[in-house]
């Protein structure tokens, strides 16, 4: 089988990111080094950092980034894109322009002879109450529709505004290091689906921006995604076994 490609977390148009389009173009270069190698590519959540679809309006930019994708589905590469907290309010748009598969629940299925289960991430095992509570907002149809009624002007303003303070809120933006399996609520809840579930062999995951691989069994593997921003890394899938590595400029790096 052709390698799998799974990456996350590119959350692209950031304005708290000043290497935005440099960061891109990275991105763009990496997939168009794979597009004739790849068999599936798998967005796991929060590639834009702010994204809604009103009725006839999505926001401007991600040109290279979107018609990329198209290059790639268009090739007969399938591409599957997973909301994540940031882009969760994706319609139909890159479905019908861009060919992906749009997935905005987790996702078990069968690659080769494994098991995976993919997501992006947000909120799984999370205890935190504020988080739960603005993820129901946000998926509230109520509250999407009164967000409707706001003139894209300052709808997309007021949505860049608050995924920047988002990410500021940690001060430099980044996430804390890998806190131990304990503490790490991927890696619980990883743990706890796999006691229901232990056909599972690969949870793979982003939103926390950390490089993870870690064995739960001596079967089953959690992996932890990292980012587009700083870190450039993917995992690979061969259809035997899964490995991280790091983009750099054009090169792979274990």
């Amino acid at each position: 089988m052709k390698p799998i490609y799974f990456l996350s977390d590119a959350h692209l148009g950031s304005r708290g990111i000043p290497h935005g389009r440099t960061q891109e173009r990275r991105l763009v270069r990496f997939l168009d080094s794979i597009k004739d190698k790849a068999g599936a590519v798998y967005l796991l959540g929060d590639m834009f950092d702010f994204w809604y679809e009103y009725k006839l309006v999505v926001p401007k930019g991600y040109t290279r980034f979107l018609g990329k994708i198209s290059e790639l589905t268009d090739n007969g590469v399938e591409v599957h894109f997973f909301t994540g907290n940031h882009d969760i309010w994706c319609g139909d748009y890159l479905v019908k322009e861009c060919g992906v598969f749009m997935h905005r629940e987790p996702l078990a299925c069968e690659l080769g002879d494994k098991v995976f289960y993919l997501a992006h991430g947000g909120g799984l095992g999370d205890p935190d109450p504020s988080f739960h509570f603005l993820k129901w907002l946000f998926h509230n149809p109520v509250a999407q529709t009164c967000f409707s009624a706001i003139h894209p002007r300052w709808g997309v303003e007021l949505g860049l505004t608050w995924a920047a303070h988002s990410r500021k809120k940690h001060g430099d933006g980044a996430d804390p290091p890998f806190m131990g399996e304990k503490k790490e609520f991927l890696v619980r809840y990883a743990k706890d689906y796999l006691s229901t579930h232990p056909s599972i062999n690969y949870f793979i995951f982003g939103h926390r921006h950390i490089e993870l691989d870690l064995f739960l069994t001596h079967q089953a593997r959690i992996i932890i995604l990292g980012d587009w921003i700083t870190q450039f890394t993917y995992a690979v899938f061969d259809g035997e076994t899964i490995q991280m590595h790091n983009y750099i400029e054009g090169e792979t790096q274990p």
